[in-house]
């Protein structure tokens, strides 16, 4: 069925504060946005990705089916439950790829095999071996999922790791390069690693923006929405006006810097199995909600000496020369994963 045919799907990030979701349209002139939107989980429904609270999580989604007509969804895995690693499968005696990954899970996971979900991408092959990157997930959390989109009569199409949704909305379509990706959200940042096309590590870090806004908050003895607002006005700017704030921004963004730096680091000494080098990184980028904080990249990028950039959630969708989607830049960056999701559809 031609793709202009096949019914609407939407992109849907799912975190433990709030639900994304975002709709691409085919039209004559190209992709384009369709209905999305934004609304918050309250404290406790979902923790470390884990559904605690079904009941509230149905109606959260079943009043997203009622009034915004949400009836399909492709869905975010939550990072934090999501086991990433590396495997080499001898092809000798190997039957068929699945069996040989489901063999080995639990030299790598800490979950029995009957117990977990399994799906991989192949990095390299030859005569004797293929090296493939799995993806685990316990089948609870996934079974868990599936039963509050039924109860709420919402279509599942598939889930897929947040880090390749993120990667397939920012990085060019067919750009074999390395990369690190920073998602800098509110409450948690998660850093990826991506090498020709494939989610090769992740990480995910309890530093977001909203620590900024504590510090501020505490330091300065002001409401919680001031200090966001004196958060986006001065920034990392170094500077007359900002010399009060800079030094309390730089103490929580010294510590993201901290862990951006040591997987950096790791990543370009780590050897493989075989001795080889990793890739080298060819730049940072920066996506998620509070990525756009003045400051942060130049201050990221001179202290780790390596290109950062902010990311253009458009890359893959739209050509901003011809059409603006209805989504202010800071908003745009933090659907760059529903954006990810929504564009499976449509073949890139």
């Amino acid at each position: 069925m031609p793709k202009i045919l096949s019914v609407s799907s939407f992109g849907l990030d799912i975190s433990d504060e709030s639900l994304k979701f975002i709709e691409l349209i085919q039209t004559k002139n190209g992709l384009q946005v369709g209905r999305f939107g934004e609304c918050k989980i309250p404290p406790g429904v979902i923790e470390a990705g884990k559904i605690k609270d079904t009941k509230q999580m149905e109606e959260i989604l079943a009043d997203l089916r009622k009034t915004d007509g949400v009836k399909s969804v492709r869905v975010s895995l939550p990072e934090e439950q999501v086991y990433l690693f590396q495997l080499r499968l001898e092809k000798a005696g190997l039957k068929n790829v699945k069996e040989g990954i489901e063999l080995a899970l639990e030299e790598h996971i800490p979950i029995q095999a009957e117990d977990a979900i399994f799906d991989y991408d192949l990095i390299e092959e030859n005569a004797q071996s293929l090296e493939v990157q799995v993806a685990a997930i316990p089948k609870n959390i996934i079974e868990n999922y599936l039963l509050i989109f039924k109860h709420a009569n919402i279509s599942v199409e598939s889930f897929e790791l947040e880090a390749q949704a993120i990667s397939r909305a920012i990085i060019k379509y067919g750009d074999m390069e390395t990369y690190m990706i920073v998602d800098f959200g509110k409450k948690r940042t998660g850093i990826f690693i991506v090498s020709k096309g494939i989610v090769m590590f992740t990480s995910t870090l309890d530093v977001g923006g909203e620590i900024l806004n504590n510090m501020i908050q505490k330091s300065f003895n002001v409401s919680f929405e001031e200090a966001e607002k004196m958060k986006r006005e001065y920034g990392l700017e170094r500077n007359v006006v900002n010399k009060e704030i800079f030094p309390v921004l730089l103490n929580s963004v010294s510590v993201l810097r901290d862990e951006i730096s040591k997987h950096f680091l790791y990543w370009q000494t780590h050897k493989d199995e075989e001795g080889k080098n990793n890739p080298s990184i060819k730049k940072i980028i920066l996506c998620g909600g509070d990525s756009n904080l003045i400051g942060l990249a130049d201050y990221i990028s001179i202290s780790m000496k390596t290109p950062v950039v902010m990311a253009n959630v458009w890359t893959n969708i739209v050509n901003t020369d011809n059409y603006i989607p209805e989504m202010v830049f800071k908003q745009a960056l933090s659907f760059s994963t529903a954006l990810g999701l929504a564009l499976i559809d449509w073949n890139v």
